[in-house]
């Protein structure tokens, strides 16, 4: 069955749509009637000049081009569904080295070396640190009153985490985060930032991460740092692989878990029963849920490396593939009421983390940690906090992202 209703010229990326609102009326329509539907895009508005991509919007079919990186390539295009109109080819090319936009067996042999940062050990190595650091910033925000909550506590403690993990020192850290906002800001015209100065951050901030790597290399220390680019007999991170990888996180840790956050203390303080039943329990089983309501990158991309065919559609070589996790996080095939925010819910299969394969997030565990830490210094800290407006959304074509949201921390 095709699907009549979905308005001619209808683009799941488009910016201004998204600015507005996840699209998820749309992707219910699509589950229910054209699961794998072709989507036309113009001419010259996304970087790429095929015609348009398949949009994926069930959850099976998601998580069934996520495992096959030999169908469906990471590589080709990269996995960025849309870029800013006046980037070219060579612009587009140049992401390749990022390892979210690689292979097997190039991605494998990156992500055993860098997975060692990620262990259990070195994530609860972390925990008191962050901890405290979660506790600090609550308070900090408390004795201002009110102010801006994605500012004030939800930027702060990814980003400290990601310094931490990497050796950051405290007096470099706002370059991070001014570096990670001008890189994914270039879809929204208000915060001022093009293409070029998006390009220039992203410079910045790995020739930063390559001077550290250059440190360690030669002055070796007890962080992980260290281990990575100084391997020895286990393979190593040369310093440009290091500074795509501090890009990489930049975008994938410190981004998302900000929005993650943002998102779910507004889903908590619109819902009065679900925060009064977070600061009685403080369930573990909340972060999974604020990351499934969340679902902070909406949508990734895949390239078609051979004609293939994937529920039931025919899809063929060099066709680019849409694979929504914001569709599939509201599967009702697979969630009961999606639409109600539960932080009781289990089990919670979100793909919020990816759809599995050899991109799932390497820093899911850090992500549901920093979660529980800020919340529960929320709770602790600023129990009374409530909305003192609405969010403002980003303007995006494939982050889910809040700009601001007004608060009272009384």
């Amino acid at each position: 069955m095709t699907c009549p209703a979905l308005p001619d010229g209808f683009d799941f990326t488009d910016p201004d749509l998204n600015q507005q609102r996840v699209p998820l009326p749309e992707f219910a329509l699509l589950r229910r009637t054209e699961p794998v539907r072709w989507i036309p895009q113009p001419h010259g508005t996304t970087g790429f000049d095929d015609g348009g991509y398949w949009a994926v919007t069930r959850h099976a079919d998601v998580k069934e081009v996520s495992v096959h990186p030999e169908l469906f390539s990471s590589t080709v295009n990269t996995a960025i569904i849309r870029f800013n109109p006046q980037i070219d080819r060579d612009g587009i090319d140049s992401q390749k080295l990022i390892m979210l936009n690689m292979d097997p067996p190039e991605h494998t042999r990156l992500r055993q070396i860098v997975q060692r940062g990620f262990t259990p050990r070195a994530i609860n190595a972390m925990e008191q640190a962050l901890r405290e650091r979660a506790e600090r910033i609550v308070a900090t925000a408390r004795a201002e009153g009110r102010g801006d909550f994605v500012r004030d506590i939800a930027c702060e403690l990814p980003l400290q985490a990601i310094a931490e993990l990497i050796g950051v020192p405290q007096q470099d850290r706002a370059k991070i985060f001014d570096w990670t906002n001008k890189m994914v800001a270039y879809d929204d015209p208000e915060l001022g930032v093009s293409q070029e100065t998006g390009m220039e951050s992203a410079i910045e901030l790995m020739t930063y991460a390559m001077g550290i790597a250059e440190e360690r290399k030669g002055c070796p220390a007890h962080d992980i740092v260290t281990q990575l680019v100084n391997a020895e007999g286990q393979g190593n991170l040369g310093s440009d692989e290091f500074g795509f990888f501090v890009l990489l996180l930049a975008v994938a840790g410190n981004e998302t878990t900000r929005n993650a956050t943002s998102h779910g203390m507004h889903a908590l303080l619109t819902d009065p029963e679900q925060w009064e039943l977070y600061k009685e329990q403080r369930p573990r089983t909340a972060a999974d849920e604020i990351v499934r309501w969340a679902t902070p990158v909406m949508a990734f991309q895949r390239t078609a490396t051979q004609d293939t065919e994937l529920g039931g559609v025919k899809i063929a070589a060099g066709q680019r593939v849409g694979i929504f996790y914001s569709s599939a996080n509201n599967d009702t095939d697979v969630f009961d009421r999606p639409e109600r925010f539960d932080i009781l819910r289990d089990p919670n299969p979100h793909l919020g983390f990816g759809g599995g394969g050899p991109h799932f997030c390497l820093g899911a565990n850090l992500a549901r940690l920093e979660l529980d830490l800020i919340f529960n210094a929320i709770a602790d800290t600023v129990p009374g906090i409530r909305l003192t407006g609405e969010p403002r959304r980003l303007r995006s074509a494939w982050l889910n992202g809040v700009k601001e949201l007004p608060v009272s921390y009384a």
